[in-house]
This record gives C-alpha cells, structure tokens and sequence, in this order.
C-alpha cells in the first residue's frame, strides 16, 4: 500500500509538500524525506505525534528512546512502521521539528493506495518555501520591560510612616517583651 501525505506549515502559508511512501517504510523514513525534501539537518532531536481531528497529541514517535521509566508505550522511528499507527486517510501528525520553540509541520493521509508498492519514499511535489529551520529563540521569549526610574514620582512617606514629628506614646512599652521567659508567649 502507498501512503501520500501532505504536509503544511503554520509558520510558512505558502509552503506545502507531497509524500508518496510505502505503509510497510518506517516513521525514520518519512522523517528523513521530509528533511531531504525542504533541506533540513537530521542532527536535532525531532518527534512525530500522533493527533485527533483537533491536532491534540496523542501517541509519541521518537528518533531514540529517551530510557523514561513510563507505563506509556515507547514508539521509536527506526523501529515503528507507519502502517502500525496509521489506517485512515484523513490521520493526522504532528512532526516536531523544533524542540526549543516547539515548531512543528502538520502532517495528513491525504490518500491511501492499495495494491501498490513504493521502493523508495518520494517528494511529489513542494509548493513554496518551508519555515527557516533555526530561528533566533529571543524571538519566542518575551523579556519585560524594566520601567525608567527616572520617570518614577516620589512617594509622599507620610502616608506610610506617620507625621514627620516623633510622638514617643505611640511606640509601645517594649519593656513588657523583656520579661516574657520561655516559651510563655
């Protein structure tokens, strides 16, 4: 069977991609012609996830077994053919490319062919131009910013600490403290 998935960017509105890959090939397989196709590094860290119909994550495909002490099912990519998780056109993906800001493309079945068989995974076909790979992580993270302290108004300490005249009754006889003893108090 033949497996062709779409693939799409929240980030780049014009960049689609078309993969035409056996069911039997594994999720490493898929990773790698996605990469190949649009020109990414296979040197990070990247997951598929498994979605519903709202893109809600909800099995993991990692590259490697992270050794998670997990009651959870570990699916690896070199490992898991694609036919093991996915059945239906119309399945959808998540592939985690970045880890750091946490971009992904969305991945669809766009159409499943049965009887065929595909040596070889396959770019059919790549419309515009993907979301730059790396992208500078202080355009995620939002620093605050420090008010001017020339700016800032005085603040009036009468409201906080009383008249500006000392006024020696109404501070409390501290001496009572003095003859506390113990653990009385």
């Amino acid at each position: 069977m033949i497996y062709k998935f779409v693939i799409v960017s929240d980030d780049a509105d014009n960049f689609k991609l078309q993969i035409a890959i056996d069911s039997t090939a594994t999720f490493m397989q898929l990773r790698n012609i996605i990469l190949d196709s649009i020109g990414y590094s296979k040197e990070q860290m990247d997951s598929f996830y498994i979605c519903d119909e709202d893109w809600s994550k909800e099995k993991e495909v990692t590259c490697i077994d992270m050794d998670t002490d997990s009651d959870e099912d570990i699916w690896i990519m070199d490992d898991t053919q694609l036919d093991e998780l996915i059945e239906e056109e119309g399945q959808r993906m998540k592939f985690v490319f970045d880890y750091m800001t946490e971009r992904f493309f969305k991945v669809k079945l766009k159409e499943v062919i049965p009887g065929k068989n595909l040596h070889d995974p396959l770019c059919e076909r790549k419309v515009g131009n993907p979301p730059a790979e790396n992208v500078d992580i202080s355009d995620f993270i939002t620093i605050p910013k420090i008010p001017d302290a020339t700016n800032i108004e005085p603040i009036d300490k009468s409201e906080f600490y009383g008249d500006e005249e000392y006024d020696e009754d109404e501070i409390s006889d501290f001496e009572e403290l003095d003859s506390i003893v113990g653990d009385d108090y």
